[in-house]
């Protein structure tokens, strides 16, 4: 029998395999390390930022608006997403990669400059806010490129799994600073780790980018994206009016950005509560120690980085949904036995409460970098992905975090923020469902044709054989 597989091959399908390799390493490498930049930030404002930008306030409340600085960073992420989509778009996705990388890695070093509050007062936490916002900004340019750049070059059959690497560079960039960050715990006093020793993970973000940029620099433009390109120059010599990008895909895939909004809602907000606000919960509320609750994270992320790789093969074999929705149904029912395992105070139980929550949002994770590249036509899918994956963030990971330390302090429980996960499982669902299945799209015959791109015929015919 025929597989969707079979009767859809990209024109860039005789891609060496090893050209193909150093493109995903390359990704993985850059997102590894702009989420290294990232997620510092989120654990630092979990462990030390109430205590150096904000120390007039009690722990929790000066957690809650260390928080409030760390989403602020995720404001800025679609106004990233618009700027670099653009110019991604219209230049090309490498070009804007390098900027991306090289805005996160002065912005992150900068943060470990940052005097704190007892020495310049509250221009400590502005100019903290300051920085973040850039982070974010940069951030929102990043993840649509980094995918994109592995999807275009990659043919159909395998997209999932090559497109699924530059995703394991979340896992892979916490793990990274979780564990800079427990390192500096584990031979620091508290003293010493509140004092200075929490800069250096910053101040090593220098070096990391210059290995970033060395080998991002090597690689090449997507070739679907020089055969759009080439295609956009002959309109233009034939004086046909091409629009902004933006205004394109607003107009011709809005639906496909509501879809992709959907589908990381529980994805978002599950990986900040699990990673990012376990922290705070573990370390204010339930007393653990920090070195404890760090290395829990530290066990679930590194088998999330093992994992990724698994759920994106599986998306090329049963499709994109199936494995996206087995991770929003389970990740929302294990939100009540999450909370519950870290009541135990147990560090068995605290790894297993993480970890398995991390295996349900690799299979969301996994396939998201293929599923939202082959929503959109090749001259706005560097917009497209990006807006729709990071107009999310502002109302999905941005309060994360914030919302359970305020649900906590006002209930004293976790039952309200299980409730929290559980809604936003239910509305990815429904997106997703929603959704047509994407897999062994053909990325070159995608056309902004009507409210959304379709699938040729002879696509919809192999998909239903």
């Amino acid at each position: 029998m025929p597989s969707a597989h079979n009767a859809v091959t990209d024109p860039d399908s005789s891609a060496r395999p090893g050209g193909l390799r150093k493109i995903v390493v390359a990704s993985l490498i850059g997102t590894t390390i702009e989420w290294y930049d990232y997620f510092l930030y989120g654990s630092a404002a979990a462990l030390v930022f109430g205590h150096v930008f904000f120390p007039e306030s009690d722990p929790l409340t000066g957690t809650l608006l260390s928080f409030l600085t760390y989403a602020i960073g995720f404001a800025a992420r679609p106004i990233g997403a618009v700027v670099f989509g653009h110019y991604g778009d219209r230049l090309g996705r490498k070009k804007l990669l390098v900027i991306s990388l090289l805005m996160m890695g002065l912005s992150t070093a900068l943060i470990g400059c940052v005097p704190g509050y007892d020495t310049i007062g509250v221009a400590a936490p502005l100019l903290l806010t300051t920085l973040r916002l850039v982070q974010g900004f940069a951030l929102g340019g990043e993840w649509g490129g980094a995918v994109l750049l592995v999807s275009e070059h990659g043919d159909a059959k395998r997209r999932g799994f090559w497109a699924s690497w530059p995703q394991g560079g979340a896992p892979a960039g916490n793990l990274l600073a979780v564990g800079v960050l427990s390192l500096m715990t584990t031979v620091l006093s508290d003293d010493a780790f509140t004092s200075w020793g929490w800069r250096v993970p910053f101040l090593l973000s220098a070096v990391l980018v210059m290995i970033g940029l060395w080998i991002r620099l090597s690689v090449d433009e997507s070739p679907l994206f020089k055969e759009a390109l080439a295609k956009a120059e002959r309109r233009k010599a034939e004086q046909r009016a091409e629009q902004p990008p933006f205004v394109a895909v607003v107009r011709n895939h809005w639906r496909d950005i509501l879809v992709a909004m959907g589908a990381r809602m529980a994805e978002n907000i599950s990986y900040y509560v699990i990673t990012a606000f376990v922290l705070t919960y573990c370390v204010e509320h339930l007393k653990i120690d920090k070195q404890t609750s760090l290395n829990a994270v530290l066990i679930g992320s590194a088998v999330q980085f093992c994992l990724i790789p698994l759920f994106g093969a599986l998306s090329d074999r049963i499709g994109r949904k199936p494995v996206y929705l087995v991770g929003a149904v389970g990740v929302g029912l294990w939100s009540w036995a999450f909370f519950a395992l870290l009541d135990t105070r147990s560090f068995p139980a605290l790894v297993v409460a993480v970890t398995v929550g991390l295996i349900f949002h690799s299979a969301m994770y996994a396939p998201q970098a293929a599923f939202f590249s082959e929503l959109f036509a090749t001259r706005m899918r560097y917009t497209g992905a990006s807006i729709g994956a990071q107009l999310s963030s502002v109302a999905a990971g941005a309060p994360a975090p914030l919302f359970a330390t305020a649900l906590l302090g006002s209930y004293g429980t976790s039952t309200p923020i299980s409730v929290y996960v559980g809604l936003a499982a239910l509305i990815t669902v429904i997106a997703v469902v929603a959704a047509r299945e994407t897999r062994g799209r053909d990325l070159a015959a995608i056309e902004p044709e009507g409210s959304a791109a379709r699938p040729a015929p002879d696509q919809q015919r192999a998909a239903s054989a």
